[in-house]
């Protein structure tokens, strides 16, 4: 069975890339941006080289931003849409549960806001 890139190069369809930025790279209060952006592609490469193009714009509109370099893509399996999954990503760990989401996404270092009013 063909791995999942050889089997989608050369088939137009949605893809999901991931590109990471950072922001005031020179100091000690510098931010990363993790920014997903969707793409009509015919292949994975197609689809990054799309998104490093935008990201590379988006970066010059931004004070102090650089994209660093690194894309991740993801091939849509359904056309977007309510509920449509956008992106995965796997990885392996031996944490358990709540050390793995505070490794990896609750370092407390985030800017983000709750759901609940007030926060």
């Amino acid at each position: 069975m063909a791995r999942q890139n050889e089997q989608t190069q050369g088939e137009v369809g949605w893809f999901c890339v991931r590109c990471v930025f950072c922001v005031g790279g020179d100091s000690a209060s510098q931010l990363y941006e993790e920014r997903l952006t969707l793409w009509r592609a015919a292949g994975f490469d197609e689809a990054i080289a799309l998104a490093e193009d935008e990201a590379l714009g988006y970066a010059a509109e931004q004070p102090d931003m650089d994209f660093v370099g690194l894309s991740q893509a993801y091939r849509l399996f359904d056309e977007p849409g309510h509920g449509a999954e956008v992106f995965s990503l796997l990885r392996a760990s031996d944490l358990n549960p709540p050390a793995y989401l505070t490794r990896f996404f609750d370092t407390g270092e985030e800017k983000q806001g709750g759901t609940d009013p007030g926060t």
